[in-house]
């Protein structure tokens, strides 16, 4: 079926269509999950609530002019929950602009083990050494799994290629620190 028929037919309340849309994006959804770390049972929680507010959206209309695809406006909707459901078990701290911090260093994450290797505290140095938007721009890649599109509404960039080429920026810095 055609997104734009599956989007009118989602608005016009159709079971069987929300249904195929739930079976067809399952199991994708709850892959991306574990991006996030959340269980299984979480992950299916979660998946279900996105559902019903994804269908909710559609009653009310929302989705009438959609830019995106909607298996990626349903994702976004999941990756948001997935950010809350986080912050309730105090497992992410959510950096929600880049003016609230001005050292990357006063984030504690105490969950993890860090038993680096000579090479990977060269560049935990050289990673300190870059400035704020860089920090969190390759973090938000390389840590958190974004995409180049994510980061650009993340970000509030103009487009995905400013997005791409900040990357690619932050980058070559980070190279330069490192080889010195």
């Amino acid at each position: 079926m055609i997104e734009s028929k599956i989007l009118e037919a989602l608005k016009n309340d159709d079971k069987s269509v929300l249904k195929s849309v739930y079976l067809k994006h399952k199991s994708a959804f709850i892959g991306f999950a574990k991006t996030y770390t959340i269980d299984n049972e979480d992950a299916l929680d979660i998946y279900q609530d996105a559902i019903i507010a994804l269908r909710e959206n559609a009653l009310k209309g929302h989705l009438d002019n959609l830019k995106s695809e909607l298996k990626t406006y349903l994702f976004s909707i999941g990756k948001y929950m997935f950010y809350k459901r986080l912050k309730e078990k105090k497992k992410l701290h959510l950096i929600h602009s880049t003016k609230e911090t001005n050292d990357f260093e006063e984030l504690e994450i105490t969950d993890i083990d860090y038993n680096f290797n000579t090479r990977q505290r060269q560049l935990q140095t050289a990673f300190t050494s870059l400035g704020m938007q860089c920090r969190t721009l390759l973090n938000l890649f390389y840590m958190r799994g974004f995409t180049l599109d994510e980061i650009v509404e993340e970000l509030n960039y103009n487009n995905k290629d400013v997005a791409k080429s900040q990357k690619s920026r932050c980058l070559k810095s980070l190279k330069k620190i490192i080889n010195g």
